[in-house]
Formats: structure tokens, sequence, C-alpha cells
């Protein structure tokens, strides 16, 4: 089977269904629109309108192309029913009803478990596999629209109704679940936010999404319609299974997923392909995101120019600090500008200062104000990046587990029948040992080592996992006689107390470390990095998605015959 991607986010490129129904064949074709933030976005959306809380943009996308992939044969199957999947699958009856076209529309319910009475809860939404979704499928469905689905499961459940799986089929949904954690962040798969973006084709043309050709032992080869921007490497892929993810335990509603099995190889020409994955039976708990509102938000840079920066933004503090009411302020100043800058800009840096409050009042006017006042009253050269802003509310992420017993996974097929999906009978333990795992490598020799960027030879992918940072490090496959050996290098030095050095600001927080030897990779986890998670967080980079180029950038010593 051949099934495409063409949403990684809400938000992702509009034209992108259009793309990949004309570029070549498929069938299937999923889009992925949820993450923990777009929940808490959704859930807002539903306070001014409990219509909504659904993806528009996915209802846009299928007003243009729904009678292209009627034509083509091809089913389409997202997530993009967010709070509100029936309400996305009858306003799609109402376009496709309006285009003259008899399209069949289901949609998977179950997952929204705020009745569960989690305490402030906007939106409290289990995670749910990839079998409803199969039997939409089966029964006929040519678009399938879900709630709160695991990002695999959208190619879990079409892999499923194709090739006949059942619940206890672990070896090859583990690897539906791998091909669907490639698929699921769309162009990352192929060169986006690569670290090796300089080895990618510059020829202009937009990154092409990627697809899967998953066979029916569960293997699949990861490529891209010919034609299209971007590559399909070897590297490219590892950046986007080192994504996100967590121990070498891949927890999915379905199966848990072995990432320390899997096999990447080159097969052909913007072709991957991915074998030897092993899976074992589920979790008997469901994870549960849950968003709540945290309160009120606001930020102020202030630009400090040339000499005595230190003592420039010392003195902001001094005639702010006082002034502020807010129960949370947070302040951080970026790196002090090299003197002699031949720039007035490579001259500065910004002084920003946030401020938190479960009320609106103390991060408005009452810091804009005082904060503006100070513009002929503070230091010389001020001046703020942008004019006062408006308070924002910001939302709280936590995870939660529920039993299966509490979650009724349903399938509401195209005729309005409902199906309610069982619960799998085998489970696995989970010990909940998470923690760091001892080096595999015996003490180096003595060797001459040189001092040089840990990306020397090293990829990063980074991303967060609620208030989690995760950092996936891995040896760049570029043909070198010296793979093996930067793979025993990299997998010796990146320890827990290594990670604290490089990551300054996890001097005191936890620190987890796994190896993933095929991969020539280890993915790192650092617990607490973000605070409360996106929404919430006063970090420079609340998301993390910068902190593997800032770890590839920090000095290591290197053997020299490594280099």
């Amino acid at each position: 089977m051949r099934i495409g991607n063409c949403s990684g986010f809400y938000g992702d490129r509009l034209s992108a269904m259009r793309e990949m129904l004309e570029a070549g064949p498929l069938d299937y074709l999923t889009g992925d629109y949820l993450a923990e933030l777009t929940m808490l976005i959704l859930g807002k959306d539903t306070m001014k309108d409990p219509s909504l809380g659904y993806a528009k943009t996915h209802l846009r996308q299928l007003e243009d192309c729904v009678g292209l992939a009627l034509e083509n044969g091809v089913k389409i199957v997202s997530n993009a029913g967010g709070l509100n999947p029936a309400g996305l699958a009858d306003r799609i009856r109402e376009v496709a009803s309006g285009l003259g076209l008899d399209v069949n529309v289901a949609h998977v319910e179950g997952d929204d478990v705020r009745s569960l009475g989690f305490t402030n809860a906007l939106t409290a939404n289990a995670y749910l596999g990839g079998f409803g979704i199969a039997a939409a499928l089966r029964a006929g469905a040519d678009i399938v629209v879900t709630g709160r689905v695991t990002d695999a499961s959208l190619v879990v459940g079409p892999a499923v109704a194709h090739h006949g799986w059942t619940p206890t089929s672990y070896d090859e949904l583990a690897g539906a679940v791998v091909a669907g954690h490639v698929l699921e962040c769309g162009t990352q798969a192929t060169g986006g936010n690569f670290s090796g973006f300089r080895s990618l084709p510059h020829d202009g043309k937009p990154l092409g999404f990627p697809l899967a050709e998953i066979a029916a032992d569960g293997s699949s080869v990861i490529t891209k319609h010919a034609g299209t921007g971007g590559a399909v490497t070897v590297d490219t892929v590892t950046a986007q299974l080192l994504y996100e993810i967590q121990s070498t335990r891949y927890l999915n509603p379905d199966v848990i997923t072995h990432l320390d099995s899997i096999e990447l190889g080159d097969a052909g020409h913007d072709r991957v392909r991915i074998s030897g994955v092993r899976g074992e039976a589920p979790p008997a708990r469901l994870k549960v995101c849950v968003n709540e509102l945290g309160g009120w938000r606001n930020t102020a840079e202030f630009v400090l120019t040339g000499l005595d920066i230190e003592a420039k933004a010392d003195w902001v503090r001094e005639q702010l600090g006082p002034r502020l009411t807010a129960s949370e302020v947070a302040w951080t100043l970026g790196s002090v500008p090299t003197p002699d800058a031949d720039t007035e800009e490579g001259a500065s840096c910004l002084l920003r200062c946030t401020v938190k409050d479960a009320e609106a009042g103390p991060v408005g006017r009452a810091f804009t104000g005082p904060a503006v006042e100070l513009a002929l009253a503070s230091y010389p050269g001020f001046t703020m990046t942008a004019p006062p802003a408006a308070p924002t509310p910001y939302g709280v992420y936590r995870p939660e587990y529920v039993d299966r017993s509490s979650v009724t996974h349903t399938v509401v097929h195209h005729d309005g029948r409902r199906e309610v999906i069982a619960d799998p009978t085998e489970f696995a333990e989970i010990s909940g040992d998470h923690g760091v795992r001892p080096s595999p490598f015996p003490a180096p020799a003595d060797s001459r080592t040189r001092r040089a960027p840990l990306g020397t030879f090293v990829h990063a992918r980074s991303g967060d996992k609620g208030g989690d940072a995760n950092l996936g490090l891995w040896v760049v496959h570029d043909g070198s006689e010296k793979y093996d050996a930067r793979v025993t290098w990299l997998q010796k030095l990146i320890t827990p107390r290594k990670v604290r050095e490089l990551v300054l600001e996890a001097a005191d927080l936890d620190v987890e470390v796994y190896v993933l030897p095929n991969l020539g990779a280890v993915n790192v986890l650092i617990r607490g990095l973000l605070g409360d998670g996106v929404a919430a967080s006063t970090r420079f980079d609340p998301q993390a998605k910068g902190l593997g180029e800032w770890v590839r950038s920090r000095m290591v010593h290197i053997e020299e015959g490594l280099l």
C-alpha cells in the first residue's frame, strides 16, 4: 500500500493535499493537524463557538480536492476532527453535497474524557489507536476524520485495513507505527528542520511531502513523489525517527514498538527501507492530554546597544521590577555583542521580560504602562522591539493516564451505524523503568584530541514532550570508513553528566540517555526544561526546536582519528 502525508501541523502548507494527489499514485492520504498546543487552541475556539473545535484548514483543502481524491481512488484519513470530529464530518458532507459529490464520511470519537473529572480541564483527550480508522475504511468510508488518536495511528489504521492485521500482529503493527512516526510531521522527513540541510538539493522547489510503501510484513520504504523538492535519505529519516520520542520502548495504544530494533537501508534514490521492527503487546492504560487555562501572560523586549550592556540591563530591572505586580516575572538577557561590531544590529542584544498571572490586570496596563514610561527615563538608546501588547491567555499541559475501560473507542460509520472498538486482550508490563542506561562501552584509550563543534559529524533533532525536552543525536551517514568509530565515540560521550555540561539550564534537572545502536544514535530526555509546557513556558525557545542546533555548536574534545 502507498500512503502519503499532506500535513504535519495545523497551519502547514495548504496546497499540499492537491500536490500529493496530483504528483503520483496513492492508496491513502493522511493529515496530522493536532499537537498538545493545538488542542489548547481548539479548546479556546470552542469557548467562542461550540460548533467549532476542528481544523478549519482541512475543510478548505477538501473543498478544493475531494473530487480529485474520489477520481483517483485515494481515501483520506486525518485527525483534523480535534475536539469535534462529528461536527467536521457533517461539514465535509455539506461541502461534498454542494459540489454535487456523493462521499462516504465516517468519524472516530470517544477520546474526549473530560467527563472523568479532570480538575479545571479545558480539554482532556485520550490517545486512541488505529483500529477504529481501520473499521471505518473496511466499511467503505472515503474519508475518515478522528479526534485525538496518536499521530502514528493515522498510518496504522489504513495499514490494518489494507493488510488484514489483527490486534496481535505486533511486529507488523510496530512497523506501521515506525512508518507513521516518519510521515506524521510532513516534510521533516524530506529535509525540513534537518541539520544537514546544506546537503539537500537547493533547486527552489518546496519540500515534497513523504509517503510510505508498507508491505504486509510491516516493513516499509519511505520515499516521495518524483520531481518534488527535498530528499529522502537515511539521515532525513533518522532525524524524524528521533523526533520527540522517549525511551527505546515507544508506547502506542495498539503496540509497544522497540525503537532499538529498527534497521534502515538505502533502497535507491530518495528511497529508504525500514525493516526489522519488533513489537510487543500494548500498555494497559491510555495516555491523556490534559490542557487547562493557566492564566495570562505578556512580554516586553528592550533593545540594548553598544557598551555597558549588562549595566543597562541591571538598570532596567531596577527601575521596572519594583513596579510589577504579576505573580511571576522572568528576565532573560541575550548574548552580549562582540566589541567593535560593524552594524548596529550586531552591536545589540535583547533583554526580555515575561510576566504571568492568574488575572489579566497585572500583565496588562499594569505591566506595559511602567515599561513604556521608561522610554525617556532609562538607559541610553532605549527602544523596544514592538509597541505594548494586550495580555494573552496561556494554557498548562499535563499528561494523565486512564484505564481503557473508561474510554469508549467508537466509530460512527458513513451510514450512521455506530461501532465500539474492542480493547486488546493482552497487555505488556510497564515497569516505569525509564532511567539512564549504563554505557556499553569500555573507557577509551589515551589519544590526541582536538576541540571542535559536536556537530562536526553529528546531526541533531529536538523538540518538546510537554514540559520535557527531547534531543536526538546521531552520526552522519556520509560513507566515511570512520562511521562505526564515530558512533562508539558519540555513545560514550553523551551521558547525563555531559548533557548537563552542554546544556547549563539542565544542571539541576533529571536527564535520561538512551542508546539506539542500529541508528548510530542516542536519545536524550531533559525533564522539566520547558516548565509547564510550550504554552506556559517563558524559555527563549519554548518548544526546544533549536536545542539540537545549539548543542551541535558546543565545543567538545574529539579524537583526532575521527576528524
